[in-house]
């Protein structure tokens, strides 16, 4: 899903949500020839009854005013304020994410396609009545809010940005067709200060709402051992309809905003997981989102261009050259040198969970919170 116009999602120059991360990774796919691999589509912005399938009228009666005339945005509904500052068009642009969002669930659940990519989306901050995060609309919730409406009953949300996504969980917190997993780093050390593991869902859900939360500092081999430790187990015990799956890039040990350390081999890693997990419980129906990514040039562009290319069933190697075209573009829309290869030079591995606890381990301990916390109200042994 791809529309130029999506770059028009932009708080300003001094915003670290620079929107030349997603022209990049455009130019990357393209130089790849990704876009030969799989069919590019461009979808209509989502309409007002879509938007109120997971936002208030009012809500989206604001965004529109403040899209108008920015100078009106006073902080309410969170329009205004340093994290979502209003800029013209915000309405547009916004909706605009959501409707690739919803377009590629929509041809997933027809048939149309197989597996969605949306790297513009995955705002997973955003709530019913407000923006939070840098999110304005919650693409995400609107995906699978719409895949409900179309007669799912089963859609599980697995999302590895750094950030709890705290806007998904919170639109699904009562509803059991939707198991919500969250890996992120510890809300201790990082905004939005939510996804404890005791967070587990509502009274008619409970369960429903996974979150593992990492301490500071997480590395590949812990980030990925704490995914194996939770994530296809649970898969496997609510064998989803469809899988929808948010691949925040932020996570990276360059990116500014946060603490993990994970490389993009590890990135591309879970990425790999998450297809092989949409074909093993999904039907393959998978539909991968963006989201945060703060490194706009070094991180983002090869992160995401990975994720187009596993969905695209065109891995790229990761020893590959980055095209000398795409160093071009990077220096002449940025003035920065581009990385020269699509890895980092890391051997991701990790330690499976049946390999035994470590008591002493930090990342252990949070995995084990998480099962303890969750795996009981599903039946499941911890």
């Amino acid at each position: 899903m791809w529309d130029e116009a999506v770059t028009r999602y932009d708080f300003g120059p001094s915003h670290p949500m620079d929107p030349v991360r997603l022209a990049l990774t455009m130019g990357l796919v393209r130089a790849f020839g990704l876009d030969r691999a799989m069919e590019v589509r461009a979808a209509p912005a989502a309409g007002d009854s879509t938007l109120r399938l997971v936002h208030r009228e009012d809500y989206v009666a604001a965004v529109r005013e403040v899209s108008g005339d920015p100078g009106v945005a006073d902080g309410s509904y969170g329009l205004g304020t340093l994290d979502d500052p209003a800029f013209h068009g915000m309405h547009e642009a916004s909706a605009l994410i959501a409707g690739q969002s919803v377009a590629g669930a929509e041809a997933l659940w027809s048939g149309d396609a197989e597996h969605a990519v949306n790297f513009a989306g995955g705002l997973h901050h955003a709530m019913p009545g407000g923006a939070a995060g840098f999110c304005v609309y919650n693409d995400a919730s609107l995906a699978i809010a719409r895949l409900l409406e179309l007669g799912a009953e089963r859609v599980a949300y697995v999302d590895v940005d750094v950030h709890h996504g705290d806007g998904v969980q919170a639109a699904f917190w009562d509803d059991p067709r939707v198991l919500t997993i969250s890996m992120h780093e510890h809300p201790r050390t990082l905004f939005p200060q939510t996804g404890w593991p005791e967070e587990t869902g509502g009274p008619a859900a409970e369960g429903s709402a996974v979150n593992i939360a990492l301490p500071a500092g997480t590395g590949d081999e812990g980030w990925l051992r704490a995914f194996h430790g939770v994530v296809p187990e649970l898969l496997a015990d609510f064998r989803p309809q469809v899988l929808v799956t948010q691949h925040g890039a932020d996570t990276h040990f360059e990116d500014p905003l946060a603490h993990l350390a994970v490389s993009l081999d590890a990135q591309r890693a879970v990425q790999e997981s998450c297809h092989r997990l949409a074909h093993e419980y999904a039907d393959g129906r998978w539909l991968a989102l963006g989201g945060g990514g703060y490194a706009v040039v070094d991180v983002v562009p090869r992160s995401w261009t990975h994720l187009v290319a596993i969905a695209a069933h065109r891995p790229v190697d990761p020893e590959s050259a980055v095209p000398a075209s795409w160093r071009d573009e990077v220096y002449a829309r940025t003035r920065q040198l581009a990385p020269a290869r699509m890895t980092d030079g890391r051997t991701p591995s990790w330690r499976d969970w049946d390999a035994g606890y470590d008591p002493a381990d930090r990342t252990d301990q949070a995995v084990l919170a998480t099962r303890r916390a969750v795996f009981p109200l599903r039946g499941m042994l911890t």
